[in-house]
C-alpha cells in the first residue's frame, strides 16, 4: 500500500510522513512549494502540488491501490486580510479537497482519508460531549468549509465507489505545534501568571502521535470505509488542569491566579474578542468511543506522555 500525504511539510503532515515511513509504508508526500519540499522528512519521495484549489493537477502522483490522506488545508488565520474569508477557506478546504477526490477516484485510488475538525460539530459541548451522530453546527468559516468538503466527499464516494473516511479532531498538540498551543507554551514557559484559576470547564485534546496512529489505522481497516470518527486522547481536563500538567512537563510551577469570569467576558466584548473568550472558558468534549469500539483503536500515548514530548521539543527548540 502507498499512502499519499498532502500538506506533508505541515504540522500533522510531517509527523504522519515520519510515522508511516517508520512503519515501512511507501509514502509519496505532497508539498505546496519547492521550499517546503526541501523540508520534508528524509527518504520520502515528493511531489510539488503548488496551490491547492479547484484547478490543482494531481494526476502526476496518483495511482491505483493508493490511499490518500488529506490534512492540507487553509487553517485558522490569526490576522485575516481577505475581504471574504469564507470564500478563501472554501477555495482550499472545500473545492480543493473535492477536486483532489475526483481526480483520485478517476485514477482508481482505493481510499480517501480526510482530516476534518470537531468544529463541524460546534465549539461548545456544554455539559455533554460531541458524537458522530450529532447534528453538525459548524461555528466559523474554517469549520463551515470543512463540513461542506465532507458533504462533497460523501457525494463523490457514492458516485464513484472510492472509500472515504472522515476524521474530526479537537485541538492537536505535539512537537512543532503552531498557533494557540504554541502561544500557551510560551506563556507557561516564561512563567507569566495566567488569570485562569477560576475557570471550570472540560476540554478534549489530541496528541499528534495519537492522531497519526488513528490515521494509519483508518488507511487500512476495512470497517473504516464510509465512516466519520471523532478523536481525542480520552483524558478530558479543564483549562487550569491543562496548564498544571504543561507546567509540570516544562519543569515549572503553575502560575494560575483567580480572576472573575464576568470581567473576562466583559473585557472580551470591549476588545472585540468575545468569541475567543467564550471558546476559552467553554467546554468542548469529544466522545471517541466509536473508533475505539469499531476499529479497536487504543491511543498509544497518554496525555501526560504527549505533553512531556511537546515540552521537551519546546525546551530544545528554545536552546537552538
Amino acid at each position: 500500500m502507498r499512502v499519499i500525504v498532502t500538506g506533508a511539510a505541515g504540522f500533522v503532515g510531517s509527523h504522519l510522513c515520519r510515522s508511516l515511513k517508520a512503519a515501512g509504508t511507501d509514502v509519496p508526500a505532497c508539498a505546496m512549494t519547492p521550499e517546503e519540499q526541501k523540508s520534508l522528512p528524509g527518504g520520502i519521495s515528493s511531489h510539488v502540488a503548488g496551490s491547492i484549489d479547484a484547478n490543482t493537477d494531481w494526476r502526476g502522483i496518483l495511482g491505483k491501490e493508493d490511499v490518500i490522506v488529506h490534512p492540507a488545508a487553509r487553517v485558522h488565520v490569526m490576522r485575516e486580510s481577505a475581504a471574504e474569508p469564507l470564500n478563501e477557506f472554501r477555495k482550499v478546504n472545500t473545492e480543493g479537497a473535492a477536486n483532489l477526490a475526483r481526480q483520485a477516484a478517476a485514477a482508481g485510488v482505493k481510499r480517501f482519508v480526510f482530516m476534518s475538525t470537531v468544529g463541524v460539530n460546534g465549539n461548545n459541548s456544554a455539559n455533554g460531549s460531541y458524537t458522530e451522530n450529532d447534528e453538525p453546527r459548524p461555528h466559523n468559516d474554517y469549520s463551515r468549509s470543512k463540513y461542506e468538503a465532507e458533504l462533497q466527499l460523501k457525494q463523490i464516494s457514492s458516485e464513484t465507489g472510492m472509500e472515504v473516511v472522515i476524521l474530526r479532531a479537537p485541538l492537536v498538540y505535539g512537537p512543532g505545534n503552531p498557533g494557540n498551543f504554541l502561544s500557551l507554551l510560551g506563556f507557561v514557559g516564561k512563567g507569566i501568571p495566567l488569570p485562569l484559576a477560576s475557570v471550570r470547564n472540560v476540554k478534549s485534546f489530541l496528541y499528534v502521535g495519537n492522531l497519526t496512529n488513528a490515521i494509519a489505522l483508518c488507511c487500512a481497516h476495512p470497517a473504516a470505509a464510509g465512516k466519520a470518527y471523532l478523536l481525542s486522547d480520552g483524558e478530558d481536563v479543564s483549562t487550569p488542569e491543562l496548564i498544571r500538567r504543561l507546567s509540570s512537563a516544562l519543569g515549572f510551577p503553575a502560575r494560575l491566579v483567580p480572576f472573575p469570569l464576568s470581567l473576562m467576558r466583559f473585557g472580551g466584548r470591549i476588545i472585540g474578542k468575545s468569541a475567543a473568550v467564550t471558546q476559552l472558558l467553554g467546554s468542548l468534549v469529544v466522545d471517541s468511543d466509536s473508533i475505539r469500539r469499531e476499529l479497536g483503536w487504543d491511543p498509544p500515548f497518554t496525555m501526560i506522555g504527549g505533553l512531556k514530548e511537546t515540552a521537551n521539543w519546546y525546551i530544545n527548540d528554545r536552546k537552538n
